[in-house]
């Protein structure tokens, strides 16, 4: 069936191009005015997306053709799209910048496959009509592209802005939507190390929202942006998939950090689980002391090292972990998970305590260890992957593993990325593995009917050992 679903792509010329800044400045506006916008973020990302979703008020789902596979994504977008009154893309990096040289999974290529308008955002500091250029070079790259419009970033003043906007006008007949002040909008948004500091640990005065909103509104045309968003063409549009809930799952509990320091979970992980039969438990690293009746521990990434004291505080937690874990509890935990598992964490001169479940320390660096698209295949045995199973994911890590016991185990050989240890990755230990690699539910079923079967194994022991331990009535 098709729809009308108005959207529009955020797209840029580089890293810190002010994509960001735009999308919330649009969504905040556009939400406080009434509509209810579908976000999305192209690439592997949790910041942004967490951002997204908070300026929003939805869920922020994320579009990965290499994670997850062309039509996996049209799907997911149609399904989460539909009903809305608008969706919004957030781009990353450079508009064609992909996997290679010809651009491979791009932001360019996914405003193509869901045949939506691009709005460019141009960084103009100490540039004038050359920015005309970059529009000129994205037509002529790309001429199937619709490019509904151009916002300007970092503008010096109204005379700079006015001949960008005449030569941009001028040269490729694109019109300028919009000019965003090299003063104004400040540090409303911190940055550190992996990008943003997220949602959950922003400190920040006043309301974010309604700041950036005005920022935008008082210098964008955003009801041109709505309408060229609503010029896109009509798609075709998917219902949401039925829940696939396997034969003995229900009932399966699932307990998940979820906490300042554990925040990066695609929904469509956690939903995976629960379209499988588990009943999802929040825990906090930081506040949980015992663990409660819970079937296997998922631990998603997140910045571990900016609580390490606290975390390393939480002894009463570290043992009733070590407990669980040698009872068979199954772990799966994902590059904070792993930090989380390790003996110690190495970070700014300091060294603090984990939950020494696995034999390795971790020390975090200035710069990334490893980042970008990651390929493992399985060849070794596991709590939850079949020997053989090639996963498909992303890695983006400062940390790295300096230290570890000579017979550490590992269950994935590392084919692209950086991994653990020498080309590995997926450390095991008993029912835990931990891995760099973040997967996406799309990507393929292998994790969340791994991690449901291996809670269901470890439920069924449970209640052999209940049985056995029943003392026979008088």
């Amino acid at each position: 069936m098709r729809e009308q679903c108005p959207r529009i792509v955020i797209a840029g010329m580089g890293g810190d191009s002010g994509k960001t800044l735009l999308s919330l400045g649009l969504l905040s506006s556009w939400r406080r005015n009434g509509l209810r916008v579908a976000p999305f973020k192209k690439g592997p990302d949790y910041i942004d997306a967490a951002w997204l979703s908070r300026f929003s008020g939805q869920t922020c789902r994320n579009l990965d053709t290499f994670l997850m596979g062309a039509e996996a994504v049209r799907t997911a977008f149609s399904v989460h799209a539909r009903g809305f009154d608008a969706a919004l893309v957030e781009g990353n990096r450079g508009v064609f910048d992909g996997l290679d040289a010809r651009g491979l999974h791009s932001t360019a290529q996914l405003a193509e496959l869901i045949d939506a308008p691009v709005l460019l955002i141009l960084p103009v500091r100490k540039v004038t009509r050359t920015a005309a250029s970059w529009v000129a070079g994205v037509q002529a790259m790309a001429p199937q592209l619709a490019i509904a419009g151009v916002v300007l970033n970092r503008v010096a003043g109204e005379r700079h802005e006015r001949v960008v906007r005449e030569s941009i006008e001028g040269a490729c007949g694109v019109p300028v939507l919009g000019a965003l002040p090299v003063a104004g909008h400040g540090k409303l948004l911190a940055d550190r190390h992996l990008g943003l500091v997220t949602p959950a640990e922003h400190r920040g005065g006043g309301n974010i929202e309604d700041e950036l909103a005005a920022l935008v509104e008082s210098r964008v045309d955003c009801g041109a942006v709505l309408e060229a968003a609503r010029q896109a063409p009509a798609m075709t549009v998917a219902d949401h998939p039925a829940a696939n809930v396997e034969s003995g799952a229900d009932g399966v509990r699932i307990g998940y950090f979820r906490d300042t320091a554990f925040t990066f979970y695609y929904p469509e992980n956690l939903e995976a689980l629960e379209q499988r039969g588990a009943e999802l438990v929040p825990l906090s690293s930081l506040e949980t002391r015992v663990l409660p009746d819970i079937d296997a521990l998922y631990i998603g990434g997140g910045f571990p090292e900016t609580h390490a004291a606290k975390i390393a505080g939480n002894g009463e937690l570290f043992a009733s972990l070590a407990a669980a874990v040698g009872q068979g509890l199954p772990v799966y935990a994902e590059c904070g998970g792993l930090i989380y598992l390790s003996r110690r964490l190495r970070w700014q001169g300091r060294e603090h305590d984990m939950a020494g479940i696995l034999a390795v320390d971790v020390e975090l660096g200035d710069r990334p260890a490893g980042h970008g698209y990651q390929v493992v295949t399985v060849d070794a045995g596991n709590p939850f992957f079949e020997v053989g199973t090639e996963l498909t994911g992303h890695e983006f890590h400062y940390s790295r593993v300096v230290r570890h016991d000579g017979d550490v185990r590992s269950a994935f050989a590392v084919q692209r990325g950086t991994g653990a240890i020498d080309g590995r990755d997926g450390l095991t230990s008993g029912n835990v593995l931990a891995t760099y690699l973040h997967l996406h539910a799309r990507g393929g079923t292998a994790w969340a009917e791994g991690l449901v079967r291996a809670a269901q194994r470890f439920r069924r022991q449970c209640r052999r050992e209940d049985k056995g331990n029943e003392q026979p009535e008088d």
